[in-house]
């Protein structure tokens, strides 16, 4: 579904990114995980469009989407719930949801995502006309996610879903990551959380100083050294 090929990327003619290639087959979670500053936003934010990439390709179910701005690759299907989930907080549950779905290829299907969001976010439902911003951190995770279904997500792209949020939420929300893998949703899951993912991811990219490090199944990866020193700069 997705392949990036030897993705370089910076800023002022800087590289952040060396040389980074990565796949993520259809149905399936990828976790990316390294220290902070290794380069994950920075990838997350090139796979979105935020970035153009110095060199390098990156491709979606077949396409060549490298030279797409941030709206065509919603429109498409490729959605990012960004770090510290960035809702619209004068705006109620209700409006966040619906403009998550207001791209050409979702906006027919609006009805229908908001039963399924709802139906897997029953607090949502209960706050439908609040403001964003009077909820508690796990509640806008729990609306940053809908928004990006709202989308018709193809693939979901989660920046730090766990930052900030309590135990609690964090095992709801990862429950529910878990559940939408069941459902056939495709996943890149980037997470400072060494074990969590290990735990929900089938395979990792772990990254070190913008390059890939250390790659394979989530057993394979738990157990290499290198993951351990890229992760902890050891």
């Amino acid at each position: 579904m997705l392949e990036v090929d030897h993705l370089v990327t910076g800023y002022g003619g800087v590289p952040v990114l060396h040389d980074v290639s990565l796949t993520l087959s259809t149905g399936e979670i990828v976790g990316l995980l390294g220290a902070n500053n290794a380069g994950k936003t920075t990838l997350i934010n090139s796979l979105s469009g935020m970035y153009a990439p110095m060199s390098g390709r990156i491709r979606f179910e077949g396409q060549d989407v490298t030279a797409m701005s941030p709206k065509q690759r919603v429109e498409i299907g490729i959605i990012q719930v960004p770090e510290g989930r960035l809702v619209f907080p004068d705006m109620s549950v209700r409006e966040n949801l619906l403009l998550g779905g207001i791209n050409a290829r979702a906006r027919a299907h609006r009805p229908r995502q908001m039963d399924h969001v709802l139906e897997l976010f029953p607090r949502l439902q209960e706050r439908l006309g609040q403001k964003a911003g009077t909820l508690s951190g796990g509640e806008q995770q729990m609306l940053a996610i809908g928004r990006a279904l709202m989308a018709e997500a193809k693939l979901l792209m989660l920046d730090e879903p766990s930052l900030g949020l309590s135990p609690l939420f964090v095992q709801y929300i990862f429950g529910i990551i878990d559940r939408l893998h069941a459902e056939g949703l495709s996943i890149l899951l980037i997470e400072q959380n060494l074990n969590l993912t290990l735990r929900h991811a089938q395979r990792c990219y772990v990254l070190e100083r913008g390059k890939v490090a250390v790659e394979g199944a989530s057993d394979v990866v738990k157990d290499d050294p290198r993951t351990r020193r890229a992760y902890l700069g050891l």
